[in-house]
Parts: C-alpha cells; structure tokens; sequence
C-alpha cells in the first residue's frame, strides 16, 4: 500500500479504453492513490463522462491551463499514467512537442523525473511505423515505462479496436507505477 496522500495523475488519450478509465481510478484507490485526470480534447470531448468521473476522483478533469493569477489547484505528481496512450500523443511527447496541456505537463515531469507508465492502445499498423517505434524508444530512454509488447498491451488489428476495449489491462500500468515508486523510497 502506498503512504497516504499519494497522487496520480492519469492521463487520458482520446481511444476507446478510454470511456472505462473510472476502473483504473477504483483500482488505484483501492491501492491509496489519490487520482487526478488530465484529458486530452479528444478524450474530454467524445470518450469521458466528465461529471461522475470528477465525482468518482473528487477533483476537477483537468485539459487546459489555468488562467494567468489564479493558483495552482492540481497537487504534485508521485507518479503518471497515460492510458489510453495514443500514436498521436506518444509520437508528439517523443518528440519533445508540449503545445497542449496534457503534452506540457508529460514533458515537464518526464524532465523532473517522476514514474511514468505508458499504455498504448494502439493498432498493428501504427504500431508498425518506423516512426512510432522510434518514439517508443524515445521514452523508454528516457527512464519511463512503455507497456507494449508481449506481457503488456499487443496491438491489435487495424479496425478491431473495439474489441479489445473489455479487455485492456489497465492494471499493468497501476503495477508498473507501483514497482517504480516502491524503487525509489
């Protein structure tokens, strides 16, 4: 079990896991995180209930900056997940892009040096591309755990994205967040 008063941030990719994230949120709790979300537009827009998802955490989903002099309500990172974690995202914060709140923070705390896991969902043909595959090394050379393989997320079929949904194991990155941080201590 985690100390009390541990935060995590979640952040949320627009893909289709994305409308069962309140699992990862009841795992986490029941691990003794306190869980803030960060949403892509996409995620905020088409795949998140956004009123009983601040219900189920008890804090705003968070996807734009805060106006200039208002105070920072968002407490401090012990550690990240990003899941779903989509080709557009993971080849942007590889790349060192951050022109958007979720990007801003992933590459702010990727440089502080907070656990961070990574699950992609992705299909088999972006997974394939060279350029996706080098992002993926990217982060993973940067110290931040990418779940993607045999024993993590596969990729699956292009167009069989759904089918996968169910099944998506967002416990791995609650695991793999719980292995960094119990290094660290």
């Amino acid at each position: 079990m985690n100390p009390p008063n541990r935060v995590l941030y979640v952040v949320v990719c627009g893909a289709g896991p994305a409308g069962n994230v309140g699992r990862l949120v009841d795992l986490a709790h029941t691990r003794g995180w306190q869980v803030q979300l960060i949403a892509t537009d996409t995620a905020r827009d088409h795949f998140l209930d956004i009123p009983a998802l601040e219900t189920l955490t008890g804090r705003p989903v968070r996807s734009t900056y805060r106006p200039q002099g208002e105070p920072a309500k968002v407490p401090h990172a012990d550690a990240v997940i990003v899941a779903p974690a989509t080709y557009n995202t993971i080849n942007k914060w590889a790349a060192g892009i951050a022109d958007t709140y979720p990007l801003s923070v992933l590459a702010e705390l990727t440089g502080l040096g907070v656990p961070i896991a990574v699950l992609p969902f992705v299909n088999q043909a972006f997974a394939a591309n060279r350029v996706f595959t080098r992002s993926v090394e990217n982060l993973r050379a940067a110290g931040i755990t990418v779940l993607l393989g045999p024993g993590a997320f596969e990729p699956h079929p292009p167009r069989a994205g759904a089918d996968k949904t169910a099944t998506y194991p967002w416990h791995l990155a609650l695991d793999a967040v719980a292995e960094q941080t119990a290094r660290r201590r």
